[in-house]
């Protein structure tokens, strides 16, 4: 099994790494190979419907999201929504999520942003039928303290939703398999 987590955060003291960084652990704990992209060291091009979809970078992100099992995706989030690095990857990527399991890491600055992150998962779920992971993380900065998770609810929700990605990803992958009944 092959989880790919996203960093999404230009911030290099970003909540939202160390959320990913944790949530990788907790994944490889549980025998599970992971790919962690960061996207500070993918300089994207902004999506502008043409040339940007050639990039090289463009071309590997999306046939590593496209051969994932499953995405966690870390969000930074700002003005009620996802951080705009994260949208533009999914501008610039979009097929390759279709019929994707996704769960996301979210760190905001408070908490009346609980819900910020459903417009990104709406559009995964109509635009490309993602499988969202009903379970996500969701931090705030007093859940931190310097480069470290100081809240233990949200360290056992990171593991908690790593098992949620494994078998998620492992049922979805075998609902794949499945041979289609004639009607």
């Amino acid at each position: 099994m092959n989880i790919v987590l996203i960093s999404g955060s230009m911030d290099p003291g970003s909540h939202s790494r160390l959320l990913v960084r944790a949530a990788e652990k907790a994944l490889q704990a549980l025998g599970v190979e992971t790919r962690l992209i960061d996207l500070r060291d993918y300089p994207l091009p902004l999506c502008d419907g043409g040339a940007a979809y050639e990039d090289p970078r463009v071309e590997e992100l999306s046939d590593l999201i496209k051969n994932a099992d499953a995405v966690l995706a870390g969000v930074a989030v700002y003005n009620f929504g996802a951080n705009a690095a994260v949208k533009n990857l999914l501008e610039l990527t979009g097929s390759a999520w279709e019929n994707q399991v996704v769960g996301f890491l979210c760190a905001a600055g408070g908490q009346s942003s609980y819900m910020s992150v459903m417009s990104f998962a709406n559009s995964l779920m109509l635009d490309f039928r993602c499988l969202i992971l009903p379970r996500f993380i969701y931090a705030t900065g007093d859940d931190f303290r310097g480069d470290a998770i100081a809240n233990p609810e949200i360290q056992e929700r990171i593991e908690q939703l790593a098992r949620d990605a494994k078998r998620f990803a492992a049922f979805h992958e075998s609902t794949k398999a499945q041979p289609a009944h004639a009607a």
